[in-house]
């Protein structure tokens, strides 16, 4: 158990006596869903009590359950404030499974009736959709492998296959409670899902779409990635080795559409989650105003050589730009009740110059490909609809294609991670002018719609223009004056 100090009190993992039984499904299972959905279960039985342990599982590695296996699923949990760190262990995973090890396990997993909901975060990639149509991608090669192959690779494929199974067993389906940031996420992935099973078979598809649920959701807890002296700090706090801890701030938001099989969920409402009809205003609220910036943030504090979002606001140019970037946002927010948009971003400045939060650049610049279009391009068409300011955006999309060009303002290589980075690598090395590297990317209509490039040619060439010529904080600088 934790003392009040929020240390071990033994020096050693007390794991409660019984655990709950398992269910929820979680497909996904890195760092942010432990410092956030799992702080929620946790407390949500706590208030309330039920069954719903969790079973986590790697869809890539086993590093994670390797790690966690070590203290039988449990880990430190530890809220970075200024005043100083809080630690907490969290107890509510009862195994983790690597689905390329044994992938039917995680099938046989997902369909047990006791499961009730299957959460995800595999990321925006993780997905197999094209982010321009939020259509299902029939060419990924993940999902062209799940369509030949009975056993999966892909979510969407676990997800229609362990359905498939409780299908023929008679059993009501799990819902599907996806936690990443997409716009209107829940309802993507219903898509998803529904186009992937009318390939499989049709009256699959068909029961999926009458009694599946797939309730859409907001959520919201900066969590940097945990490093080797943070393993060996929180060891010497607790006197007891974690292999696996996870970092996270104190401030956490979840707000869920409550819309579920059977309402069968825990008691998210006791831990402090939004229960919502329906959560579009505060999914749009977050990613544009702490998404959008954040993307922003870390194309820019990385050319500009800041390894975190902290260092990044700590440079006054810097910290002008994320101001000047929520005066071109809110115009295309519409608050949730009872929510100021001012006031919302102030919130965020806060949180984005605590100085224990150690968020690199780096971490949140990857996958831009994917995360451009919901967390940045939605905001810009709209305010060029409305002809609204857009000066700040455009030198964020600007950034973001100097940032995949694989080359930094040192001429120093970027180890760029992203799906398309060999292919947004390649148009950009083959042009001679900023002009002409706009207008190559601008191309790709995975992330581009063809009417949204033709708008963004002109502005986003200017904008990069001067990125290329005078660096980003002259540009920002001149912006903000």
């Amino acid at each position: 158990m934790w003392t009040e100090a929020g240390l071990l009190a033994d020096g050693q993992n007390t794991r409660a006596q019984e655990r709950p039984a398992t269910g929820i499904v979680h497909l996904g299972l890195g760092a942010f869903f432990r410092a956030f959905g799992c702080v929620y279960i946790t407390d949500a039985m706590a208030a309330s009590g039920g069954d719903w342990g969790v079973v986590g599982v790697s869809l890539r590695s086993p590093q994670t359950r390797d790690a966690l296996r070590k203290r039988d699923w449990s880990y430190t949990s530890v809220s970075l404030a200024p005043e100083g760190d809080k630690l907490r262990e969290i107890a509510v995973l009862n195994d983790v499974l690597v689905a390329p090890e044994n992938p039917k396990a995680v099938i046989v997993a997902m369909a047990d009736p006791a499961v009730k909901i299957v959460t995800l975060t595999v990321t925006e990639k993780g997905y197999c959709h094209n982010p321009a149509t939020g259509t299902l991608n029939l060419d990924h090669p993940d999902i062209q492998h799940d369509l030949a192959h009975n056993l999966p690779v892909s979510a969407p494929g676990y997800l229609v296959r362990a359905l498939a199974m409780r299908h023929a067993a008679g059993h009501a389906p799990f819902t599907v409670l996806t936690c990443d940031n997409l716009p209107e996420n829940g309802k993507l992935v219903r898509g998803l899902v529904l186009e992937l099973a009318a390939q499989v078979d049709p009256f699959l598809a068909d029961w999926i779409e009458a009694e599946g649920r797939f309730p859409s959701t907001m959520v919201d807890r900066i969590t940097p990635a945990t490093t080797d002296a943070d393993i060996a700090r929180i060891a010497i706090l607790t006197d007891s080795a974690d292999a696996a801890p996870v970092m996270h701030e104190p401030f956490a938001q979840w707000a869920v559409e409550d819309n579920f099989v059977d309402g069968a969920r825990p008691d998210l409402e006791a831990a402090g989650v939004e229960m919502v009809r329906d959560v579009t205003a505060h999914e749009h609220m977050k990613l544009r105003m702490l998404n959008g910036t954040h993307s922003a943030l870390a194309y820019i504090g990385y050319l500009a050589g800041h390894e975190t979002i902290a260092d990044t606001m700590a440079d006054p140019v810097l910290a002008g730009y994320a101001r000047a970037l929520w005066a071109e946002i809110m115009p295309a927010v519409q608050a949730p009740e009872g929510v100021s948009l001012p006031v919302y971003a102030n919130a965020l400045f806060e949180r984005y110059t605590n100085p224990a939060i150690r968020h690199r650049t780096w971490q949140i610049a990857m996958d831009g490909s994917q995360k451009l279009p919901q967390r940045i391009l939605g905001t810009l068409r709209e305010n060029m609809a409305e002809g609204r300011k857009t000066d700040g955006l455009c030198i964020a999309v600007a950034a973001w294609m100097r940032y995949v060009s694989g080359i930094d303002e040192a001429g120093q290589p970027i180890d760029v991670r992203d799906p398309l980075a060999e292919r947004l690598r390649d148009l950009a090395a083959g042009q001679d002018t900023p002009a002409n590297v706009v207008t190559a990317i601008l191309t790709v209509e995975d992330i581009f719609s063809a009417d949204l490039a033709d708008q963004l040619r002109d502005p986003v060439t200017k904008a990069a223009e001067k990125i290329w010529s005078n660096g980003v904080r002259a540009t920002l600088r001149e912006l903000t004056s």
